[in-house]
């Protein structure tokens, strides 16, 4: 009898094409293995950019993997994509993080914060000489950040509202600039009578020689509260949490990377943190009807 060799021939075949196809598969999972990061859009989208390059070059080399800096838009879409999964990393505020914490059903995992972000504060500015305290602000036009900024928003509105003072119904107008670098830009312009941001950005604004502080000068800052830090979704594998958490740890001045970094990320150096920092922004965000 004849034996056909075809059977044998297409077996051969498919477990080639198989294989073929396996391999296939694992290249392009593996050209599509790319950490993506993202942050929220407090500054300029060109200074986000310069301030990303070093850390994500950084990333590269402690993860062993392509890492890429995603810009948003504003800043519910970070929260959106940290929560979607849709990044691995989102440098938030307080506020953003308490956010993305609910958006995601308590899956959001803060790991570091910089040393600064364990007393965070926010000032006030103005070119106007009449305006010396919180209470003189009351039938003037002010600009805040973003809505969902913490330093330019929430904890500003918050002590304003422990001062007798309610932006809402005292001001001439409520103005929401985007940006703390706006808000500076607003003032200096006499846009508006006076603007809250965050602390960091004006200290680099006035060492940058960026705004003349013989015309516009702080009259308030506020108490310290926690602030910024860099968050994962509750599902990132342990071993990579952990050394992500290392590589920021790690991050020193002594050496020319990290001095680099952390001069970027204003940063004197990162420390641990944790989702209890950040109960007091809940419960302030909550009182002043920012977060349902």
């Amino acid at each position: 009898m004849f034996r056909f060799a075809t059977p044998r021939l297409t077996r051969r075949a498919l477990h080639a094409l198989a294989a073929s196809a396996l391999l296939t598969i694992a290249g392009h999972a593996a050209a599509q293995a790319v950490f993506k990061i993202t942050a929220i859009p407090d500054e300029s989208p060109t200074e986000l950019a310069r301030k990303a390059a070093p850390l994500v070059k950084y990333l590269e080399g402690r993860l062993g993997t392509k890492v890429e800096f995603i810009p948003v838009t504003d800043y519910a879409a970070s929260v959106e994509a940290l929560a979607n999964k849709q990044v691995d990393m989102a440098w938030f505020g307080g506020f953003t993080f308490v956010q993305a914490n609910v958006r995601s059903g308590g899956k959001a995992v803060p790991l570091v914060q910089r040393a600064e972000d364990e007393k965070f504060r926010s000032v006030f500015i103005t070119t106007d000489p009449a305006i010396k305290t919180l209470a003189d602000l009351k039938g003037k036009t002010v600009s805040f950040g973003s809505q969902s900024s913490t330093s330019g928003h929430l904890m500003p509105r918050s002590y304003l509202l422990e001062a007798k003072v309610n932006p809402d119904q005292d001001f001439k107008r409520v103005a929401y600039s985007g940006a703390h670098d706006a808000t500076i830009a607003a003032v200096a312009a006499g846009k508006v009578d006076a603007g809250a941001l965050n602390i960091s950005v004006w200290e680099k604004f006035v060492a940058d020689k960026k705004v003349d502080t013989a015309k516009v000068r702080v009259f308030y800052t506020t108490p310290t509260y926690y602030d910024y830090n860099w968050t994962v979704h509750a599902d990132m594998p342990a071993a990579t949490k952990e050394k992500l958490t290392k590589a920021f740890l790690d991050l020193s001045a002594d050496t020319p990377a990290g001095k680099e970094i952390l001069d970027l990320q204003r940063a004197t150096k990162f420390v641990p943190t944790k989702v209890e920092n950040y109960k007091g922004i809940e419960t302030a965000a909550r009182s002043a009807g920012l977060l349902k």
